[in-house]
């Protein structure tokens, strides 16, 4: 009895234990979306390295007693500056140090002069007025044409003229050596976290390249090419072609496939064990022009050779690793896909568009409301590359960032990306290309930037044939009340002759 008590104990522990790390995982993935945005990452940094800056120069001064602590105010604003907006012109390390210094000279130097030729009265401090006016004005005058102007060097300049008469050359030298720790603290976060922040953050930018394509519909082989392209930008990338067969022929498939097959074994969800899927490595052979429309489903024989002909073609155009998945499906087609993602190891889901009644078809809202990245193609022609993207985003986010990376993907070196929001009639146009360009920013090659004042759909409408490949968001974090008043940008351009790519990060 007290065994099996303590067996149960075990287990209920376990399993909190469980639960607790699934909902560490969750939060840390949020925050990791949240950090994304630039605008958030360059905030958290301002909380965390700013006050790092003032903690080591704190602990200079207290070291090297001499080291006037009237440094502290100018250099918390200067590190304010740097640190709020690192691709400004007052982000300059060499700006920050040389403004800083060239402040406290000549507010030194002004107080020189007022003190030996000017007679106004001080004030309560016992400064003089003309003093502190001729500090501001030479510091202008020396920052202007050097091109070295500084907000925190008028705060220098002033508060030089509080100094006393034996620490004037202290305070010239502890706001230089402040000021040169400031800017080394701020270039090594720059250059090695906030320019590689892609890398560390953006989870597309090391993933999403194992890529599985359900061969559903007429346009199942452009769809398949998409999703090696992407694929293809990594050096591990690779395609899973997935077709998926009854029950009743699941026997049959297992004949159809040659004994080089590997067996894989998709259980669901609630542990029980559901119709093996089967994978084989495709080797070379067959004829790219003989891949069109899918053949009988009947014919399984003839199926594996339709499946194996793709993959054939997408090794030879785009040199991806490509593999042929012939699944077994219970009745529910997106949860057989959905496993075989997470058997095969794959973490993106590309998939041709199906629509029902002017909506997605049940089978691609589940796709959608799953964990797993999402990209579903709507093809308008047999083309098979896309050169010239355009991304219509809202805001910067992790979606956002996606859409960029994917589109900079299938553009490669040669192509072109345009990233555009739309701000209507009222819009803040300065506003929306920051944005723009905070999104741009961590990623390479050819950008171009639009912030027409219209709405999507006409914009889109007007714009669309100019590119290869329209790539929008699947706007699924809007509420049910919100789609309805106004349904989802893809599902209102019907008459957009492009190619049309729906994102989505899945929500782990």
């Amino acid at each position: 009895m007290g065994n099996c008590m303590l067996d149960q104990f075990r287990k209920r522990l376990r399993a909190a234990a469980r639960r607790l790390r699934r909902v560490e995982r969750r939060e840390l993935q949020d925050f990791r979306r949240w950090a994304e945005v630039t605008e958030n990452l360059v905030h958290l940094s301002m909380l965390v390295f700013v006050p790092l800056a003032i903690v080591l120069v704190t602990t200079l001064a207290n070291a090297v007693p001499r080291l006037s602590f009237l440094l502290f105010p100018p250099l918390a604003a200067g590190s304010y500056t740097l640190f709020v907006d690192p691709t400004s012109k007052y982000s300059d390390p060499k700006r920050f140090v040389a403004g800083l210094t060239i402040g406290a000279v000549c507010g030194l130097g002004a107080l020189a002069v007022s003190n030996s030729y000017l007679t106004a009265p001080g004030g309560q401090f016992g400064v003089n007025a003309l003093g502190a006016g001729l500090a501001v004005f030479a510091t202008g005058v020396v920052t202007w044409p050097l091109d070295i102007e500084e907000p925190s060097s008028y705060s220098t300049a002033l508060l030089a003229l509080l100094v006393e008469p034996n620490q004037r050359a202290t305070f010239v030298t502890s706001i230089f050596l402040a000021s040169v720790l400031v800017a080394v603290l701020f270039i090594i976060w720059r250059e090695q976290f906030y320019e590689q922040r892609a890398t560390y953050l953006y989870e597309s930018m090391s993933g999403d390249d194992h890529v599985l394509v359900p061969m559903r519909g007429d346009s199942a082989g452009q769809t398949a090419m998409l999703g090696a392209r992407l694929a293809a930008a990594h050096e591990a990338g690779k395609v899973v072609l997935l077709d998926m067969v009854a029950d009743s022929d699941a026997a049959t498939t297992k004949q159809s496939l040659t004994r080089d097959t590997i067996q894989l074994d998709i259980r669901s969800e609630n542990g029980s064990e559901s119709p093996p899927a089967r994978t084989r490595l495709i080797g070379d052979g067959g004829d790219p022009a003989t891949a069109g429309v899918s053949p009988d489903k009947t014919d399984l024989d003839a199926e594996v050779d339709w499946l194996e002909t793709h993959a054939d073609r997408i090794e030879t155009r785009t040199g991806v690793s490509c593999q042929v998945v012939v699944a077994s499906d219970d009745g529910s087609p997106a949860k057989t896909t959905l496993q075989t993602a997470a058997e095969t190891n794959c973490d993106l889901i590309v998939a041709p568009y199906e629509s029902q009644h002017g909506a997605l078809t049940p089978y691609l809202q589940r796709l959608f409301r799953s964990k797993s990245d999402i990209v579903v193609h709507r093809s308008r022609s047999d083309r098979t590359r896309w050169k010239q993207v355009i991304v219509p985003v809202r805001s910067v986010s992790d979606v956002a960032h996606n859409m960029v990376d994917f589109a900079t993907r299938l553009a490669g070196r040669s192509g072109r990306v345009a990233v555009a929001t739309c701000i209507g009639s009222r819009g803040d146009r300065r506003r929306a290309e920051e944005m723009l360009a905070d999104l741009i920013e961590p990623y390479e090659g050819a950008f171009e930037t639009r912030v027409p004042r219209t709405s999507i759909q006409t914009f889109l409408s007007d714009t669309a044939s100019q590119y290869d490949l329209v790539m929008i968001g699947a706007s699924r974090d809007r509420s049910k009340a919100s789609r309805f008043i106004s349904p989802p940008t893809f599902e209102r351009l019907e008459d957009v002759e492009t190619d049309i790519a729906i994102v989505d990060r899945g929500r782990a």
